[in-house]
């Protein structure tokens, strides 16, 4: 085991200022997980067919779990590094890689999907103002067979767009955030609410579920991939190293999230399950209809609306477009801060935080998993209709694998790092006495655990292609984690011994938590009297 490591300095020498108020980071959180049904409606749709309301619900319980489980977490470490810091420091340095992998598994194919989901709802435009629908333009040649190129075009010229703007250090402000947030917000509101009233029925909705209930594998497929709806939390961990008073807004703004995406997410399948739908070719039932659009499913539904459908469509494609693009983005950008906390612990090279003389920018860090990205969407295209499911999959598997790490870390520091404060506990707890030390279990972390670990196993059940690319890609990882850490001389399998006392202080200083941290302070004086006591 090697001494401790001297702790860089947590302040704004890192260029991290705390300045992200409630609203904020509210907004921060939305841009990346209110995209996210814009996306997966179309997808769970296609497989979980008439139980799509169910397949979410299951998916949104599990969701609310990891919810919790994230802001406990974020509130008593408000540092960037999300999931990956979590996992370090209550599991190691092995799984605090792994957890890290993952979720650069979901950063990179964030960029892809989301850019490729952005192109889907500009599309959506194309029959009204050309006359002509994208799925017309494909390739039939040798083994490329129905890839529709026009979508790949566009796709991989958004990416390039980003790489671009953030190698120039240009990226959407905060403010542009928040206002494009309340329109979104506000629009998803008035379609729930204007839906349901003109154009929800009853007696269709109980059709769907009595009668296109999907077989057990569809569902679990389904169900694996509504989780995609909830993916984006690490958006406010990761921000919690800018925010402001982190301990009371970190829990205000995580579960007031919580909640709103989980209603928009069950409200948009419910209504769309109940609608009459245009019928398109054999597509009859709702489900059917929205599983053909995977790339515009809400723009979709907003235009059988009526009344206000004309203008409702055009303008839910327009705000799904924009919020899929800020969300393509801050996978560019989230790669940068993830890769920068990974450094750190030395589990990958500083050469990824070299940034350019003149911008000022992760450049080496940009381009790299950006052109992964590229790599992932093309390689996608290539299964033609089903572009957007293949990219689901893997994503899937990289947040499964990511939260059922957080969990486990959530249950061992309750019992590694009793002595932190935490602002914000998962409720339900039993206090547990383990050498005079009285810990509390959290029974929802079990629960959370066992959900999450299930989505995992369908994923792996299910999904062709996430159960072979994903475990690959986080072997590949381990394999340059293995290399680099022989290369410095430190454990491939063990922990590097670090002094998280002095940085959780330094971190509450930083915060200006200073009741907090006068708390700790107490515990751990406690604590170390005690142990004095113990051995006299």
């Amino acid at each position: 085991m090697s001494e401790p490591e001297p702790l860089p300095e947590m302040g704004e020498s890192e260029g991290l200022r705390r300045e992200v108020s409630v609203w904020g980071s509210y907004m921060w959180g939305f841009a990346d997980v209110g995209a996210d049904t814009y996306v997966a409606l179309g997808l769970v749709m296609a497989y979980a067919a008439g139980a799509t309301s169910l397949a979410f619900g299951l998916a949104g319980i599990v969701y609310i779990l990891i919810g919790l489980a994230y802001t406990e977490l974020a509130a008593t470490y408000p540092v960037a590094g999300g999931g990956q810091y979590f996992a370090a420091r209550g599991l190691g340095d092995f799984w605090g890689f792994v957890a890290g992998s993952a979720l650069l598994l979901d950063y990179t194919i964030d960029i892809a999907l989301f850019s490729a989901a952005c192109a889907g709802y500009v599309n959506f435009f194309l029959p009204y103002l050309f006359g002509v629908d994208v799925r017309d333009f494909v390739i039939q040649v040798g083994p490329f067979q129905n890839v529709e190129y026009i979508w790949l075009v566009e796709t991989l010229f958004l990416i390039l767009l980003l790489i671009g703007l953030n190698m120039r250090g240009i990226r959407e402000s905060s403010l542009l955030n928040e206002v494009i947030g309340v329109v979104v917000i506000a629009t998803e509101v008035g379609l729930v609410l204007f839906g349901f009233v003109a154009a929800w029925r009853p007696e269709v909705f109980a059709f769907q579920w009595r009668f296109e209930f999907p077989n057990l594998r569809n569902f679990m497929y389904g169900t694996s991939l509504a989780i995609i709806s909830f993916v984006g939390l690490e958006s406010i961990s990761q921000a919690a190293q800018e925010t402001r008073r982190p301990a009371t807004i970190v829990p205000r703004t995580s579960i007031a999230l919580i909640f709103t995406v989980f209603l928009f997410a069950t409200a948009f399948s419910t209504l769309g399950l109940g609608m009459d739908l245009p019928p398109e070719g054999e597509a009859t039932q709702p489900w059917e209809i929205l599983g053909l659009h995977q790339d515009n499913p809400v723009a979709v539904l907003a235009h059988a609306i009526p009344y206000i459908g004309i203008i409702a469509g055009p303008l839910a494609a327009f705000l799904g477009a924009l919020i899929l693009l800020i969300s393509a983005n801050s996978g560019v950008m989230s790669a940068s801060r993830l890769t920068y906390s990974m450094s750190r612990f030395h589990f990958i090279s500083e050469w990824f935080n070299e940034v350019h003389p003149k911008y000022r920018t992760p450049t080496r860090t940009i381009i790299v998993f950006s052109t992964i990205a590229i790599v992932q969407a093309m390689l996608a295209s290539l299964t033609g209709p089903r572009t957007l499911d293949t990219l689901g999959n893997m994503y899937a598997f990289g947040a499964s694998t990511g939260y059922l790490l957080v969990f486990l870390a959530l249950i061992r520091l309750r019992f590694t790092d009793p002595f932190s404060p935490r602002p914000y506990k998962v409720p339900f707890n039993i206090r547990v006495r383990r050498r005079g030390q009285v810990y509390e279990f959290p029974l929802l972390a079990i629960l959370g655990t066992i959900g999450i670990g299930g989505i995992l196993a369908m994923v792996v059940l299910t999904h062709e292609i996430g159960r072979i690319a994903g475990p690959a890609w986080v072997l590949a990882c381990f394999a340059y984690y293995a290399w680099y850490r022989r290369r410095k001389g430190l454990p491939v399998l063990g922990t590097v011994r670090r002094d998280w006392e002095a940085q959780q202080q330094e971190v509450l200083q930083e915060a200006e938590e200073f009741d907090l941290l006068e708390r700790y302070r107490a515990a751990l004086t406690a604590r170390d009297r005690a142990m004095t006591e113990s051995e006299k």
